[in-house]
């Protein structure tokens, strides 16, 4: 076993409802805004890598009951970037592209003083959290 990634995040699979939505979503978020590469991509499915990591989309038929971030289960996914600029500019796309923005009223301090931050939901309602370390 290779020690360096020891603990280290391999991958993450989730599934979705549309895939033709998620990956215009996800292809917009990951690769155009955060540095991911379009790693795979199959008729049923899509993923994304960064480094070692990925993360995996694959649509399913089984889409009742709806996804639910305050059921046992997956609350959001965090993901950092390099300034406040970054986090700004991309509020403004998730605007023009009528994504839903949660906590607009706290923004950009939802997440508490110490972090920028960005709430939305990609289309099947998975929070997104988009974050500046000061």
């Amino acid at each position: 076993m290779n020690m360096k990634k020891t603990g280290m995040i391999s991958h993450i699979e989730l599934y979705v409802s549309d895939l033709k939505r998620t990956s215009s979503f996800w292809e917009w978020l990951l690769v155009n805004k955060l540095n991911y590469q379009l790693y795979q991509k199959w008729n049923q499915g899509v993923s994304f890598s960064l480094g070692d990591t990925y993360i995996v989309f694959v649509e399913t038929k089984k889409i009742t009951p709806n996804y639910n971030r305050t059921a046992v289960g997956l609350n959001h996914l965090a993901f950092y970037v390099d300034s406040s600029k970054i986090v700004d500019e991309i509020r403004e796309e998730v605007h023009e592209k009528n994504y839903m923005e949660l906590y607009a009223a706290k923004y950009p301090h939802a997440s508490g003083n110490n972090n920028y931050a960005l709430f939305f939901e990609d289309p099947d309602r998975i929070k997104v959290e988009i974050v500046y370390e000061k």
